[in-house]
C-alpha cells in the first residue's frame, strides 16, 4: 500500500529526515519510533502530502503522493497536530460535519458520529465547545475528527499525547479496529504500550 524510496527531507543546511526506504502492506500497521528530532513528524508530513522530499519517491496504492488530488484525499486520512477547530461548535457539530461532507446517507453519517464518540469516550462530552475540554479531551476530540471519515491509510503523530492509560487503551482498541477492517497504518509515537499492541513492525529513526 505505501512504497518509500530513499526518502529525505533536508531545510537549508538542516538534515529533518535522514533518507530512508520502507513499505507498508494493506491492512498493516507500521510504527514509527526514535528520540525527538529525528525526523518521524516530518515522515508522516511527507506521507500526508503536507511535505515533499528533498529526495526519493513516496506512492500511496500505486500513486504519487499529491495532496490536492482528490483520490488522493479520499484515500488518506491525517492528523499530525490537532485539526482546526471553530470555536462556535461543539464537538457533537464538529464530527457530524466531517461524518456527512464524506457521507451521502445522513443517517449514517449521524450512526457514524455517534459511533465514534461513544468510541472515544466522548459521547457525554459532545454538547461542549473546544474551549471547555481539557487538553486529554482536546487530543481525543481530534482524533475523534479523522475517523469519522472514510480513508485507507490512517496517518498518526504520537496519538497518545495527553492521554492517561485507560485512554490510550481506547485509541490502541480504536485503532486496532481500523486495521483489522482493512486500514493501513503509520503510527509515530513514544507509547511502549501502544507500539507493543498495534505494530506489525516497527521503523526505527536514528538521528542525522
Amino acid at each position: 500500500m505505501i512504497e518509500v524510496n530513499d526518502v529525505g527531507v533536508i531545510a537549508g543546511n538542516v538534515t529533518l529526515l535522514a533518507p530512508i526506504s520502507t513499505s507498508v502492506q494493506r491492512a498493516e500497521a507500521l510504527i514509527v519510533r526514535g528520540r525527538n528530532g529525528t525526523g518521524k513528524s516530518t515522515l508522516l508530513r511527507v506521507l500526508a502530502g503536507a511535505r515533499k522530499p528533498t529526495s526519493g519517491t513516496v506512492r500511496i496504492a500505486g500513486a504519487g503522493v499529491i495532496e490536492r488530488d482528490r483520490d488522493f484525499r479520499r484515500r488518506v486520512a491525517a492528523m499530525i497536530g490537532l485539526p482546526p477547530m471553530a470555536s462556535d461548535l461543539t464537538v457533537l457539530d464538529h464530527v457530524l460535519l466531517v461524518a456527512t461532507t464524506w457521507t451521502e446517507d445522513s443517517t449514517a453519517a449521524a450512526e457514524l458520529t455517534h459511533g465514534v464518540l461513544a468510541e472515544l469516550g466522548l459521547d457525554s462530552l459532545d454538547g461542549r465547545f473546544p474551549h471547555e475540554l481539557s487538553s486529554g479531551q482536546t487530543q481525543l476530540f481530534g482524533l475523534a475528527l479523522v475517523l469519522a471519515r472514510p480513508f485507507e491509510v490512517l496517518i498518526l503523530d504520537e496519538p497518545e499525547q495527553r492521554l492517561d492509560p485507560d485512554h490510550v487503551e481506547s485509541v490502541i482498541r480504536a485503532l486496532r479496529a481500523r486495521r483489522d477492517a482493512g486500514a493501513t497504518l503509520v503510527v509515530a509515537t513514544h507509547s511502549t504500550s501502544l507500539a507493543d499492541r498495534l505494530a506489525d513492525r516497527t521503523l526505527l529513526l536514528d538521528a542525522a
